[in-house]
């Protein structure tokens, strides 16, 4: 390391810590997306499905939708086409901006998160929440909150 700068080099708790948060988020994504493998999705899909299911009239423009999942349009549009050919969702034409384009839930991509729904829930708690005394969660949702809202600021979201 060089040690003439003036790089704060972290700690070794603070490496630990950095470094077992990096491999915790790791290892639960990578888990949970193989446990939505048997339903033939993918976190992006189950993310885009749960958007989708929790906004009015099911439907998100596309730029909403991109901006909240952090994807970019380009990639979203990729993902959307894949979904659409499955019969989970659907664009539509926004009437009030020709060039605007919705994402619209289907009625069997809103059947699929009945369906996977509750699996995916189950796989959070195995993998996740029944790792942490309800006191841990609570630190841990504390901990992570300030980190979250600077991130959103750098986003210019709320």
């Amino acid at each position: 390391m060089d040690t003439e700068t003036a790089t704060p080099w972290l700690t070794d708790a603070e490496q630990c810590a950095w470094r077992t948060f990096l491999d915790v988020q790791r290892m639960l994504t990578h888990q949970l997306e193989r446990d939505l493998q048997p339903f033939g999705l993918t976190m992006n899909d189950y993310e885009i499905l749960v958007n989708l299911s929790e906004s009015s009239d099911r439907r998100l423009r596309m730029s909403d939708l991109a901006a909240v999942t952090l994807q970019s349009k380009s990639r979203l549009s990729h993902q959307i086409t894949r979904m659409e050919n499955a019969g989970l969702v659907e664009r539509v034409n926004c009437e009030s901006d020709r060039r605007g384009l919705y994402a619209v839930l289907t009625d069997r991509g809103m059947e699929t998160m009945r369906k996977v729904a509750p699996h995916h829930v189950e796989s959070v708690r195995d993998h996740f929440i029944d790792r942490l005394t309800p006191d841990a969660l609570g630190d841990l949702h504390e901990s992570l909150k300030p980190v979250a809202e600077r991130l959103r600021g750098k986003r210019g979201k709320p």
